[in-house]
């Protein structure tokens, strides 16, 4: 027996030490000659569900983050996808801001609002626009690291998320230097430092770099080289950039993505619905649901860096995140017309008992009008953040006394809140199926 236990610890030591020598695991690289000089370690999946009902977000980042473009997403998202959790959230993106500068504040523009969640985007100011270097990177993930200690001391949960990739060199920054290439090598090194930290400190991670960095080499072989996923000025990415860093938040967060699923048995002449949706009818074909819980919509073009639809033709959102789902039993035809608002898609009779994404199927849809509303009050309520810390916490006002500002501004956005929830209403809808 103890010969035998000898064995199995000289085993482990042996396959320990294989796994050292070896390095840690690697992302999947394509074969695009793009990708040969990157070392990306492979990104943890989220174990579980990390939010919690009634969490308060924070989201902080840099001028990216104050696009508010992925921080509306996220929000529009949780607030419609996924109602149940209640989840409020406040964005604190700064212009040109670094990790350094983000703890600097914390205390004062966020922590004050008690986060009990938190996502943060750095790293592509903090590489300097420049070739990686040690000390440079040392800089940033004592920065990055106290950042995520700050958080959890306040009782806040944290996705780190990687910085993205450039598209090319940003001319507004006189010191940049090096080659597109060096600048994506860095910030995929600035990214494994992240997982490094996540792990270290029990963390979340967001791998934005990979993804991003990926699709875009894949866009502009599909779309055309105009196709910009880091931005039309390299670094500030516009919708379909944003949809990839949305997603890459919603997925750290654990959502599942299950809007709701409508089953229909036809010989049966009966209809369900999952939680969050009511069958109020069915008859003759003729589903009509009230829905508690709303698809993400999106009805601009496909194929476009400047349009959600083109970032969710770069990730599986979709497959994901935004399942409506319509299945129909019981056919007797081979084909089945489903008309739901003003728009019409036929299915084969297989498609519909395995079931259909009305969601990705139906851009345009009954729920967008409703969509539109509070996404809309996001953007408000987002744009006043901005101008609540930016300009008046950090302006005289915020100066001259603190406690007197932060009053006084959340007076003026607690209505913008209070329109964001009154935006969200049920939404009544029908479904009609006719064989063809």
């Amino acid at each position: 027996m103890k010969r035998m236990l000898g064995r199995v610890a000289l085993l482990a030591v042996l396959v320990t030490t294989s796994c050292t020598l070896l390095g840690p695991r690697l992302e999947t690289k394509p074969s695009d000659p793009a990708f040969a000089k990157f070392q990306p370690v492979k990104a943890p999946a989220a174990p579980g569900l990390l939010l919690q009902k009634g969490d308060r977000l924070a989201i902080v980042g840099d001028s990216i983050t104050e696009q508010k473009r992925y921080s509306r997403i996220m929000e529009t998202y949780l607030t419609v996808c996924a109602p149940e959790l209640a989840v409020t959230a406040r964005q604190y993106g700064w212009s040109g801001e670094t990790a350094e500068g983000f703890l600097k504040r914390m205390t004062n523009d966020c922590l004050r609002f008690q986060p009990t969640v938190a996502t943060t985007c750095y790293g592509m100011n903090d590489h300097k626009y420049r070739p990686y270097d040690d000390k440079n990177a040392q800089w940033y993930r004592e920065k990055q690291t106290g950042i995520v200690r700050a958080f959890q001391a306040a009782g806040a949960r944290v996705v780190l998320g990687s910085p993205g990739c450039v598209g090319k060199m940003p001319g507004w920054v006189k010191t940049a230097t090096g080659t597109v290439e060096d600048l994506n090598l860095s910030l995929c090194r600035f990214r494994n430092i992240d997982i490094e930290i996540a792990s270290a400190e029990g963390v979340q991670f967001a791998d934005i770099f990979w993804p991003m960095f990926t699709a875009g080499v894949a866009a502009q072989q599909k779309c055309g080289t105009n196709f910009a996923v880091a931005g039309t000025d390299g670094v500030h990415p516009g919708w379909a950039g944003q949809v990839v860093m949305a997603y890459a938040f919603l997925k750290a967060f654990g959502l599942g993505g299950e809007i709701g699923t409508f089953t229909v048995d036809l010989a049966g002449h009966q209809a369900t619905a999952t939680e969050g949706h009511v069958v109020n009818s069915f008859k003759d074909g003729v589903l009509t649901v009230t829905s508690r819980r709303y698809p993400f919509c999106a009805a601009d073009e496909t194929g476009k860096d400047s349009t959600i639809r083109g970032g969710m033709g770069l990730v599986p959102f979709n497959a994901d995140l935004n399942r409506l789902q319509l299945v129909v039993n019981g056919a007797t035809a081979a084909h089945y017309k489903v008309t739901w608002g003003t728009n019409a898609h036929v299915y084969a009779a297989a498609q519909l008992a395995k079931g259909v994404n009305l969601a990705e199927d139906f851009e345009v849809n009954p729920f967008s009008a409703a969509f539109k509303k509070v996404d809309d009050a996001v953007g408000v309520k987002q744009n006043y953040e901005t101008e609540q810390i930016k300009k008046i916490f950090h302006g005289p006002e915020g100066k001259a006394d603190m406690e007197a500002a932060v009053k006084k501004t959340e007076a003026v956005r607690a209505p913008l809140a209070a329109a964001l929830q009154s935006a969200f209403q049920p939404v009544t809808h029908t479904l009609k199926i006719e064989a063809q």
